[in-house]
């Protein structure tokens, strides 16, 4: 029985790390955001020239940063929520409070968006549907696919969540010390 505190633990770390590294390298496309925009603008003002291709590469950039790391910020607690009692709680009190919102509003939402985006992505995916703009990208299917990287990325950041409160709930994991400043 002391075995599956620490399975349990290791699958969580597993899917920490993966959030973690898959975010940090969303969040290197904001470089690529700022410059992309930059040269769209110079080029379109400055120059006169049209650059769709680019436009449209910094659209998914932008899709891709937020729905890409949107589970690395949640692994973080750097979504908005409002604490007005949270932070008072105990470290087990707020690993139940961790527990029934994963349980009863991440999850459900994420299931949600995963079923009503489903025939939406494997339409797209069906067809390889393109770009409508001349010059445009030919990858519309891949942009459509982020939705699911955000619904399946944040479902396993749910369950690492769960996991880890569940232990820490029960005692089988220590509380975390309490930073101060």
């Amino acid at each position: 029985m002391s075995d599956k505190p620490s399975i349990a633990l290791s699958i969580a770390h597993l899917i920490d790390a993966l959030n973690a590294r898959f975010g940090q390298a969303c969040a290197w496309l904001t470089l690529f955001l700022v410059l992309g925009t930059a040269v769209v603008v110079v080029l379109r003002y400055g120059f006169g020239i049209g650059a769709t291709a680019l436009q449209e590469a910094v659209l998914y950039a932008h899709a891709l940063v937020f729905m890409g790391a949107a589970a690395w910020v949640l692994q973080r607690n750097g979504h908005v929520r409002v604490d007005i009692f949270y932070q008072g709680f105990s470290a087990r009190r707020q690993a139940l409070v961790e527990i029934l919102g994963t349980l009863f509003f991440l999850l459900p939402l994420c299931l949600f968006l995963g079923w009503a985006s489903w025939d939406y992505v494997t339409n797209s995916w069906s067809t390889l549907e393109g770009s409508s703009e001349s010059g445009g990208l030919k990858f519309v299917y891949l942009q459509k696919s982020i939705i699911l990287v955000l619904v399946v990325s944040l479902v396993l950041q749910g369950v690492s969540d769960v996991i880890k409160s569940v232990l820490l709930f029960t005692g089988r994991l220590p509380e975390p010390e309490v930073k101060h400043g």
